[in-house]
């Protein structure tokens, strides 16, 4: 595919997405993509994978994705017909495919799957903007969007061993930091993934440690009640 063909490709993926997803209020809104594909396109660049697949699976990554489509197949099934339709060879169309329908976090518990150098990026991508301050505020947004708590000191996190059990799941959303957010930063597959994540992850663990020192509205009160 020459130049001109894959940037018309990726401009119409950037459209498709914000059509789909731009109306979102769980996280998973078009200025994520945005920043999903920015990420991957510059790991991409650092790990020396394929560009154009990386960019675009990354562009296409959420669309129909189970958390706003509850369908485990619906998004890969949509970027195959996108891009049947952009009339790729049938080798992309599948590694396209393939990058989203595997890159999902399954649970703390789940081993994730092999991918392609391409799929790593993508991956490691959507992993950074769960972390960081980016991440905290996606997190309390989906929590919002399916009426889950913040925290209730009674429950406990579940490192979930299961994909069925992970995606079950009712719990808050400060247990779902335990759940995720801070296993991620072990899970980055790529070296460049891995940097950009260290700093991401001590964000979150500051917040959460103000989060606790917060939560009974007793922080800054001393000995004294005063």
């Amino acid at each position: 595919m020459s130049r001109p063909e894959a940037a018309a490709v990726l401009r119409a993926a950037e459209e498709y997405a914000q059509r789909e997803l731009g109306g979102d209020g769980s996280g998973h809104d078009w200025w994520h993509v945005h920043r999903v594909r920015n990420l991957a396109v510059a790991l991409a660049h650092e790990e020396g994978a394929d560009p154009f697949i990386t960019e675009l699976a990354a562009l296409l990554h959420d669309i129909a994705d189970f958390k706003l489509s509850g369908s485990l197949t619906a998004g890969a099934e949509a970027a195959r017909t996108f891009c049947r339709a952009q009339r790729l060879v049938e080798t992309e169309v599948e590694h396209v495919a393939d990058i989203v329908a595997t890159l999902s976090f399954k649970g703390a518990g789940v081993p994730d799957p092999e991918m392609s150098l391409e799929g790593r990026c993508v991956r490691d991508a959507d992993r950074l903007d769960a972390l960081g301050a980016i991440g905290i505020g996606r997190a309390f947004a989906y929590g919002g969007r399916v009426g889950r708590p913040m925290w209730d000191p009674s429950t406990e996190p579940e490192l979930h061993a299961t994909e069925d059990a992970y995606r079950s799941n009712r719990g808050t959303t400060i247990n779902h930091f335990h759940e995720k957010l801070l296993v991620l930063k072990g899970r980055m597959t790529t070296a460049s993934g891995r940097r950009r994540a260290e700093h991401r992850h001590t964000v979150v663990q500051s917040f959460l440690q103000e989060f606790m020192s917060e939560w009974d509205g007793k922080d800054g009160i001393n000995r004294d009640g005063k």
